[in-house]
């Protein structure tokens, strides 16, 4: 089965968040999916942990090599379409890349974020459920 991560759960998984073994638990076996903005997006979450001092750079070293290491497949999605449904749910666009990737790869989505679950919910995309 798809499972479409998006990057709250991937930064997660790298930082050793203590949802990081559920996570982990979640996606094993699975083939996980992400939109090919991912990697800017992880490298932003990077930036702004060295900006406000959350993480040392050698901390972000080591949480870069981690991701790396997630076998995800990145696949392109329709940024029109992604416009639109940003629009229609009032997100901003690097959210509705997520939502665009679920219904073009019908899966499930896996988030820690509350409004693109939400927002997912309404789309009419399953969502996993962390608990």
């Amino acid at each position: 089965m798809d499972v479409i991560v998006d990057t709250s759960v991937l930064i997660a998984v790298v930082t050793n968040e203590p949802t990081r073994p559920r996570l982990i638990e979640l996606t094993t076996s699975m083939q996980l999916l992400a939109p090919a903005s991912v990697p800017w997006e992880v490298g932003n979450a990077f930036s702004a942990m060295l900006k406000r001092k959350r993480a040392t750079l050698e901390q972000v070293k080591q949480a870069l090599q981690a991701y790396q290491q997630i076998p995800i497949r990145y696949v392109d999605v329709d940024i029109e379409r992604a416009l639109m449904i940003a629009a229609q749910y009032e997100l901003y666009a690097y959210d509705a890349y997520f939502i665009v990737c679920a219904l073009q790869y019908p899966g499930l989505l896996l988030t820690l974020d509350s409004g693109l679950r939400h927002a997912a919910l309404r789309a009419g995309i399953s969502v996993m459920e962390i608990t």
